[in-house]
């Protein structure tokens, strides 16, 4: 069986731990573990964004009325 999903997002979560970690230590430049939280991050907005657009592309225009 799968997991059931949780209330929040994948995107909601990862900026919890992001915040989380920078609270903990100083922002660290060679934390490889911080560096790829962020890349996660940045992926799933970048997936996001594009989803949302595609979307808009696919519902086609508007028009105001037709009279």
């Amino acid at each position: 069986m799968a997991k059931k999903p949780t209330g929040e997002s994948d995107e909601v979560r990862l900026k919890k731990k992001i915040a989380a970690g920078a609270k903990d230590e100083k922002k660290s430049s060679g934390d490889s573990a911080a560096r790829s939280l962020r890349k996660r991050l940045k992926r799933v907005q970048r997936k996001r964004r594009a989803l949302s657009l595609r979307k808009k592309h696919a519902a086609g225009k508007q028009t105001e009325s037709k009279s």
